[in-house]
């Protein structure tokens, strides 16, 4: 769950993402003095540059003080030199998304943009049949998991740009296959007295309670929790203050309070219950984050800027025990490993032995 894919070209403040076809048809990223300073980060490759690296070097830019705007906190997308015709016809939604939630017209004035969270590469983990494993090669009967919610291992820690594709179209015909010939041979199992109990009194808690705390105050203050301490680079320190800010608001969100009391359509309530999973996994990321004394795919530490295959060429498999309002989260999530299977050919050799990436 540590490695988080960071789309470069998110619309600042707001994440939208911008398609990278605008750098593939000439876009720039330049900071506030105008400077394009993917120069200096990748020379030959430029803003054509591997997503994880654009990232990085987007926000060096902000941290050594070259960020635009009042709060210096973001860098530009400088496409006027594109066109109207190009960026009407081959790049509309970015034309579309920036004139429509940052009123800037990219003919003629350059983007303001950040890195955003785009893709998590962990996930539930599966075997190539999409069937749900526990304790790394034990299969839960009857449950399957597919799409990005899911881990095949597919993507190891930085998911190339149509690797996403095989967790839509190859493993979700796999699971719906899987699970449709499950179906045919498998026994019905008995249920508790009343299996729907435990949702309908998470739902009714927040219906029915009184709380004071409002979620979108929570949720706020956890996305800039997230984006300051454990997004494109990480260190010891950062993720430490970032589980102590998702302790308190564990806490606090025991006290969120909901104004639609409804049974139809309700947002509201909706987001409340989400806020408690978003709180979830973004402790699990965090925790796993830590834990993983090394750099490696899209996955930066600042503290540990070197890959180190000998101890962490290995899935982090964490597991919810305990009470998840303890401090700390060694005492509810219980962390362990799988290694990773590296392929051999007849003669004992690796078919693809790992290598550090290199341009």
């Amino acid at each position: 769950m540590e490695f988080y894919q960071f789309h470069p070209t998110g619309l600042a403040g707001l994440g939208i993402l911008l398609t990278e076809g605008a750098r593939g048809e000439g876009a720039i990223l330049r900071n506030a003095s105008g400077e394009r300073f993917m120069e200096r980060y990748a020379p030959t490759i430029k803003d054509l540059a591997p997503r994880d690296i654009v990232a990085r070097s987007m926000v060096q830019e902000v941290l050594d003080g070259r960020g635009a705007g009042p709060n210096k906190d973001y860098v530009y997308l400088d496409c006027t030199h594109l066109g109207a015709e190009v960026l009407e016809t081959k790049l509309p939604d970015i034309t579309e998304f920036a004139r429509t939630y940052l009123g800037v017209d990219p003919v003629v004035e350059p983007v303001p943009v950040f890195p955003t969270a785009h893709y998590a590469m962990g996930g539930i983990p599966t075997n190539v049949n999409a069937e749900v494993l526990m304790d790394n090669d034990t299969v839960v009967p009857g449950l399957y998991a597919a799409g990005e919610c899911a881990c095949v291992s597919v993507h190891g820690s930085n998911r190339l740009v149509t690797n996403s594709l095989l967790d839509i179209n190859v493993f979700g015909t796999r699971s719906g296959n899987a699970a449709a010939d499950y179906a045919v041979t498998a026994d019905f199992v008995d249920l508790p007295a009343d299996p729907a109990k435990e949702i309908r009194e998470l739902v009714e808690q927040f219906r029915h309670g009184n709380g004071t705390e409002r979620v979108a105050d929570l949720r706020r203050e956890l996305q800039e929790a997230m984006d300051r301490g454990a997004q494109v680079f990480r260190t010891e320190d950062s993720l430490t203050e970032v589980l102590g800010v998702i302790h308190d608001l564990r806490l606090r969100y025991m006290n969120v309070g909901v104004q639609d009391r409804g049974m139809r359509y309700n947002t509201d309530l909706l987001e409340a219950i989400e806020l408690g999973f978003l709180l979830d996994l973004a402790e699990v990321l965090t925790y796993t984050a830590r834990n993983r004394k090394e750099s490696r795919g899209g996955h930066m530490r600042d503290d540990y800027p070197d890959r180190d295959d000998e101890k962490y060429m290995q899935h982090t498999m964490a597991y919810p025990t305990g009470d998840p309002h303890s401090a700390n989260p060694e005492d509810h999530i219980r962390l362990d490993w799988k290694p990773v299977t590296v392929l051999k050919d007849e003669d004992g050799e690796l078919r693809y032995p790992p290598l550090e990436r290199k341009y």
